[in-house]
């Protein structure tokens, strides 16, 4: 609840800056000159202080206000951002890269701060982060938003950033993938080079949203037919052995699993919760496209009803197969998956009342030892409202409508991105 003081002085900022906005520029300067001389040391007003001498150029002067600031107010994240300008403005860089750190923290969506983050990177020299900076800055501008005067400079260069390093990418993934256009030279690649034109912001998306790579004109389908998986039945039938394996597992406790959420940069709001938590837990048997073999030697009748499965082959990044444990009382937020060239299977092991996932617009229960199979990539979530653990075994597979040269053109160009980047970015 604000104070009576922070109502007056919001009810003095508001009017200046409507003042502003009306070209009453003189009345601005007397409204704030009034906030300064009633509430001199008010957190609000000593912001504002320091953005007018950081537009003046006196940078030191502006960070010891703004330092002022802060000892009052230290959860707010346009303090911090201010701050970390005026450390911009004086050549300290890392106490500037803390400084947005913080107000990221604070706000992970301030598209100032992003830009600001953004333009610390390209300063160091790190272009294709700032890129994925700029991008993300970008993505949060609605469609049709008239773009204020002073940001527009800013957005242009933002752009700039972004398309030099696509332009980039796509040299470097043209040459990672001549060898199989010449050698699918009779196939149809057309999906696939839409899908390469998508990845590189040269063609819009539409719903699936993937959001790593989007291969077009696959159907749009929230769970697949059953019976268009007939190898599942042999994994059905090894349910009971299977559950019987994840007891054991779960019955060394929470240490046997490992968070699912693990960034280790600032995550998105609806992450924040499960991020490095093990509410949502998983013991991995495969592991982006890695054998964990400890676990798997922990889990040997499971590990023979997966033969048949017919794994999804990703460098980096597929196959996945991993038991998925959903703590009571938790939801996972509605999200979308990273390439809709793969599919997802679900086989539910433990599944108490009170528990559901949806895909699209359909909504499911898990029915223990029914397995089914659905696109990732269209928004889905799932939840937990009962009072006992919920487990299912997940693992991926190819896409059935994807062809031979489409599958490994996706994953050439996945290795690509690996390589071009050093690692595969995060996509959540």
């Amino acid at each position: 609840m604000l104070s009576s003081e922070d109502k007056d002085v919001r009810k003095l900022m508001d009017a200046a800056s409507q003042a502003v906005s009306t070209g009453r520029h003189y009345d601005a300067e007397r409204l704030v000159r009034e906030a300064e001389t009633k509430f001199p040391n008010h957190p609000i007003v000593l912001n504002e202080v320091g953005k007018r001498k950081l537009l003046a150029g006196d940078s030191a002067g502006a960070l010891s206000v703004l330092e002022r600031a802060l000892k009052a107010r230290p959860n707010e994240s346009m303090l911090w951002l201010n701050y970390a300008a005026a450390l911009r403005d004086l050549g300290r860089g890392a106490e500037e890269e803390t400084a947005l750190n913080k107000a990221l923290l604070l706000e992970p969506t301030n598209m100032r701060a992003l830009l600001h983050s953004a333009g610390l990177q390209e300063r160091r020299g790190d272009t294709r982060t700032a890129a994925a900076t700029y991008r993300k800055a970008l993505q949060l501008i609605p469609p049709n938003t008239q773009i204020p005067f002073d940001m527009r400079s800013i957005l242009e260069g933002a752009r700039a950033s972004v398309d030099a390093n696509n332009r980039a990418l796509e040299a470097h993934l043209e040459d990672c993938l001549k060898d199989l256009r010449t050698r699918f030279k009779d196939e149809s690649l057309r999906r696939f080079d839409k899908s390469l034109a998508t990845f590189l912001q040269k063609r819009r998306v539409y719903r699936p949203q993937p959001t790593f790579l989007y291969l077009p004109e696959l159907p749009a389908i929230e769970f697949y037919e059953r019976a268009d998986f007939p190898w599942l039945d042999s994994i059905e039938a090894a349910s009971d052995d299977i559950r019987a394996e994840l007891a054991s597992v779960l019955s060394d406790g929470p240490s046997s699993l490992e968070p699912y959420i693990a960034l280790q940069a600032t995550p998105d709001a609806k992450w924040r919760a499960l991020n490095n938590s093990r509410s949502w837990g998983v013991f991995y048997l495969w592991k982006a496209g890695q054998a964990v073999a400890e676990n798997m030697a922990r889990c040997p009748k499971t590990m023979e009803a997966l033969n048949a499965w017919p794994k999804c082959e990703l460098p980096g990044s597929a196959p996945t197969a991993v038991f998925s444990i959903l703590e009571p009382k938790t939801r996972i937020p509605p999200h979308s998956g990273v390439n809709n060239a793969r599919l997802i299977c679900h086989l539910p092991l433990i599944v108490p009342p009170g528990c559901g996932f949806r895909v699209g617009a359909e909504t499911r229960e898990w029915q223990p030892g029914k397995a089914f199979v659905f696109d990732d990539t269209i928004e889905h979530e799932a939840w937990n409202n009962s009072d006992d653990t919920r487990a299912v075994l997940i693992f991926d597979i190819w896409n059935p409508y994807t062809t031979e040269a489409e599958r490994a053109m996706v994953s050439a160009l996945t290795t690509g991105v690996e390589r071009f980047y050093g690692e595969l970015p995060s996509y959540l």
